[in-house]
């Protein structure tokens, strides 16, 4: 299962404060759309139907379901960048 560390529960939380989202709301990993192999992050107020659901600190992420084995070894991190633009990026979890 995709682990988050620190720095990216404190990026998404970042991300989700001031934006008209409900407390449930979580960052969303999906594909993107006509780009094989690239991932996309979306903010979203609930997960979809097959989405795997990964909470750390009150922080939710929504793995979609064609991802998860993709993700399943991985570490999301983040490094702040320019405010609300943070550099999330994917590792292998030590």
């Amino acid at each position: 299962m995709l682990t988050l560390t620190d720095n990216a529960v404190e990026a998404i939380r970042d991300l989700m404060v001031g934006e008209d989202v409900p407390a449930e709301a979580g960052l969303r990993i999906s594909p993107k759309p006509d780009e094989a192999g690239t991932l996309e992050l979306s903010l979203t107020s609930t997960p979809e139907a097959g989405d795997q659901v990964v909470e750390k600190e009150n922080v939710r992420v929504f793995v979609a379901e064609d991802v998860v084995e993709i993700l399943d070894d991985k570490a999301l991190d983040a490094q702040p960048g320019a405010p609300g633009q943070p550099m999330f990026r994917l590792g292998r979890r030590a």
